[in-house]
């Protein structure tokens, strides 16, 4: 009833949100799509009412549909022949299921267009009714409107809903009777006009995207300015040789060159800049091992052709205006080197996806830190200009009771089980397109050609490419990958590492992982193989095959694109799609899930290896010492991890002894004076003690009244509780004993004897104490302080803030025994008796291990268990009886609330 209220009568009435009809769209951070797999998790039945059903709307649900099978979970689809849209790829995998019954409608008959998805969880049901089809762009981009709602059984409008459901699939065929005649009408139909209804034909367009506009803008006032280099940091498949191409072309240099790494993108390259220089074929040449066009004023050419000198002085240093180099992170190596110390051209562009080295080479540097675009794999999804896909994290076999991992021998690598269970698995979740075109990346060469020999000897036309094959090899195998006209056509091409970067084929339409990730960087420049548009692709499937590898943890780092390397932020991108932007999804089978999560939790990501391959990658980009907020702002490694370091008291400590230029100095007061706030604050999990410290360092003084102003910018209004509590903080009294020892001495400002006599909007100045005004001014304090404060205050405002009703804790939130002392305001830190559960101060936090672990004593298995979305079950402890003070004062407090 209080959903209803609060869907039609009064928008402010509390509700569950899952009880309370609500308006589903594709935007807001919310897809039609979550929605569905939300109720497919949980359901016990389902039944789908839609006019259109396509490959691409059912892929994404794929994973969902398999463990409904094997739950036992019981579906009905209802779909029909409107426009001969609904494709029969999916209704046949649709009928790969044998919990799901499928039936056709047609329209002659009469008209039908309905989009409803119903689902039964118990007794109640929900559903939603409006205008998404199942197609992909339907359940995630599109303007689509659909009403939630939810009903027990016996209400009106779920009665007329199956009503109507049951009387037209009573008129409907099963699907499996007619689906050879449908597929004889489909393929017969003339569709291009209808096509348009939801897909979009891919044409190539040779005028700047979004990306490259802004690329060249950029371009210009660095130009402008007299830059001699620049660095475009742009993500695989989002047009960065077109952009150089266009910007290029603005210049119009009289002679240019453009120098790859291998042959093969070179003759990429100069095709792509021909489409942009209409009718200037001529001006074109290639220089390579095999093509020796010297006397060309636009010249694409290998580095390993340039280098020879033999070669590069037949041209004169400044013979090139201007001068591209692609996947410019390689120029760290002699080669290049050689040819950047010899050539002068008014101006160099460097270009890559992953600039960013685990050396001491600055690619930053090289290019004087000018950086006109930075379009990263998260940003190219939302500007669509790449291709979504569709990522499945699926369990690798078992291969004679032994689980795949790091040490596997080849022989589990490449047995018949395997390549059975992966072939298995590329037929069951498909490709977009008339045929499979597959890239498959392995971890040996050995492997590679031992696969392919097995995949052709059963049946699939699969050849392996490694850095052995020459050129020639190469080319010819993607032309037979690609091209429908061939009689030796390919469904697989297998190899190790050649094709991570550079090379450009479109027509991937899915891409296997059958090898542990190493890096995030090597995982994104695999995945996005097939993230490249063209025409008759409209996604890409990739199937990540994963065993027990230490380096799991990286998976959803890569696919989210967030590197803080921070352990809850990586259990939550386990939910990405809940945030990846686009028709993209990412799905896990329950097993690699829990393979996930338990490489997160054995990973150590607080290893001083990782601070440092971290902190020397933002200094070159950043080209100065970066500070807790760069490393916040750009994303680089959640700089806590460094400052919780039992290693460090503060961060100047980690600067003093890894940075060989960092040479400035703090006094060991300076040093606790900073740690006290590092240990307390710096989680950002209130921000009132922060502010308490802003005021100080500005005006040596602060009011009460200051504080509740400075508040308000984070929405938090009259939490003087809070304000008196930070009294304690100050003063040290909420500290245990030990802490008080630690930091005896340290202070900041003439703290009040009773804090009860602090008012609201009190006016009395509270004054910094000489010790800490002596602090401030040092300039290495300073800088330290400030940055501590504001990186905290950044980390509220990010991860705990707004705050709900006066109360310092925020859902969702991760806190410690010890931080809910203090968020709650309690007089002292009473976490070590805390256990379970506390009641005091007219308060009663609980700690409850919902899973709990096998090896526990009887006496504390409590039975503790969510019985619905809205009752948790919770036991007291053990030899507690309902006459018992606790739940006397419990029940006594809930009856007066």
């Amino acid at each position: 009833m209080n959903g209803a209220r609060t869907a039609y009568l009064d928008s402010s009435i509390f509700s569950l949100e899952y009880l309370r009809p609500r308006l589903i769209l594709n935007n807001r951070g919310m897809k039609v799509l979550n929605y569905l797999k939300d109720e497919l998790h949980h359901c016990d039945e389902f039944c789908f009412s839609v006019a259109f059903i396509t490959m691409s709307g059912i892929t994404p649900l794929l994973q969902d549909l398999v463990e409904l099978e094997h739950r036992g979970v019981k579906g009905k689809i209802l779909t029909t022949d409107y426009l001969n849209f609904t494709e029969p790829k999916a209704l046949e995998k649709l009928l790969e299921f044998s919990n799901i019954e499928v039936r056709f409608f047609y329209q002659e008959r009469e008209g039908f267009h309905t989009k409803g998805y119903f689902f039964r969880s118990g007794d109640v049901y929900t559903g939603i009714i409006g205008s998404s089809n199942l197609t992909l762009k339907a359940l995630t981009v599109n303007n689509e409107w659909n009403l939630g709602f939810s009903s027990l059984y016996d209400g009106e409008v779920l009665q007329d809903v199956l009503d109507e459901f049951d009387e037209l699939w009573n008129k409907s065929s099963n699907v499996s009777d007619i689906l050879q005649e449908y597929k004889s009408t489909y393929n017969s139909h003339d569709r291009n006009g209808l096509l348009s209804i939801e897909k979009r034909e891919h044409r190539t367009s040779f005028k700047p995207n979004t990306m490259q506009r802004e690329f060249i803008s950029n371009l210009h006032e660095l130009l402008d300015k007299g830059e001699k280099r620049a660095l475009l940091v742009s993500a695989t498949g989002t047009g960065k040789t077109y952009a150089s191409a266009f910007a290029v072309k603005d210049v119009q240099p009289r002679k240019f060159l453009f120098l790859v790494h291998r042959e093969q993108i070179a003759k990429q390259a100069i095709e792509s800049y021909k489409r942009v220089f209409r009718g200037e074929a001529e001006k074109f040449g290639l220089l390579t091992g095999n093509s020796h066009d010297y006397n060309k004023d636009y010249l694409f050419a290998t580095v390993q052709t340039m280098r020879k000198k033999d070669v590069y002085t037949l041209y004169a240093p400044d013979e090139f205006d201007y001068i591209v180099i692609d996947e410019v992170h390689k120029a760290g190596a002699e080669s290049y080197r050689k040819l950047f110390e010899y050539f002068t051209p008014k101006f160099y562009l460097g270009m890559s996806a992953s600039p960013d080295r685990t050396d001491d080479f600055s690619i930053y540097e090289l290019f004087d830190y000018n950086v006109p675009l930075d379009i990263r794999l998260e940003d190219a999804l939302e500007e669509d200009l790449l291709c979504p896909f569709q990522y499945f994290g699926i369990t690798d076999l078992e291969v004679n009771g032994k689980v795949l991992d790091d040490e596997s021998e080849f022989i589990y690598l490449t047995s018949d089980a395997r390549v059975n269970y992966i072939l298995e698995k590329s037929e069951f979740y498909g490709y977009s397109g008339n045929r499979r075109k597959a890239l498959v990346f392995c971890s040996t060469k050995k492997e590679a050609h031992e696969l392919a020999e097995k995949f052709n000897m059963k049946g699939h036309p699969t050849v392996a490419l490694t850095g052995e094959d020459k050129q020639e090899a190469r080319e010819d195998a993607i032309d037979r990958l690609t091209n429908d006209k061939r009689e030796d056509k390919l469904e697989y091409i297998i190899t190790v590492d050649i094709f991570n970067e550079g090379v450009d084929i479109p027509e991937v339409n899915q891409v296997l992982l059958v090898r542990p990730i190493q890096s995030s960087i090597i995982f994104i420049q695999q995945l996005g193989r097939g993230l490249r548009k063209t025409k008759d692709k409209e996604y890409v499937v990739v199937l990540d095959f994963i065993g027990n590898y230490k380096n799991n943890f990286l998976i959803p780092i890569a696919l989210s694109g967030d590197v803080s390397y921070d352990k809850d932020t990586a259990r939550y991108l386990m939910e990405a799609n809940k945030q990846i932007i686009g028709s993209s999804t990412i799905n896990f089978d329950e097993i690699s899930r829990k393979r996930i999560y338990e490489s997160i939790n054995n990973a150590s990501f607080s290893n001083i290896k990782l601070f440092r391959e971290k902190y020397q990658k933002l200094r070159n980009r950043l080209n100065r010492t970066p500070y807790l907020v760069d490393f916040y702002e750009h994303g680089e490694l959640d700089p806590l991890a460094i400052l919780q370091h039992n290693k460090f008291d503060c961060y100047h400590n980690f600067l003093a002894a890894y940075d060989k230029e960092y040479n400035e100095v703090m006094t060991k007061e300076e040093v606790k004076s900073l740690k006290f706030i590092t240990d307390y604050f710096a989680d950002g999990k209130r921000p009132h003690e922060l502010t308490i410290l802003e005021l100080l360092a500005e005006n040596r003084y602060f009011t009460v009244r200051q504080v509740e102003e400075k508040l308000e910018r984070y929405g938090i209004t009259g939490d003087i509780e809070s304000i008196r509590h930070c009294y304690r903080m100050f003063d040290q009294s909420f500290l245990k004993k030990n802490d008080r020892k630690k930091y005896q001495g340290v202070t900041y400002f003439e703290c009040t004897d009773n804090i009860d006599e602090i008012k609201e909007h009190d006016t009395a100045h509270y004054k910094i104490t000489e010790e800490f005004k002596d602090y401030l001014e040092s300039d290495t304090y300073r800088k330290h302080f400030n940055d501590l404060v504001d990186y905290a205050l950044l980390r509220y405002t990010d991860k705990y803030c707004p705050q709900t009703e006066h109360v310092n804790l925020k859902l969702y939130g991760k806190y410690s025994r010890k931080d809910v002392c203090r968020l709650l305001n309690w007089p002292g830190n009473d976490s070590a008796t805390m256990y379970g559960y506390r009641i005091k101060y007219d308060t009663l936090p609980m700690f409850v291990n919902y899973k709990k672990k096998k090896d526990i004593t009887n006496s504390t298995k409590y039975r503790d268990r969510f019985e619905s979305r809205d009752i948790f079950s919770w036991m007291t402890r053990n030899n507690v009886k309902l006459t018992s003070k606790e739940p006397m004062e419990i029940m006594e407090k809930k009856k007066n609330s």
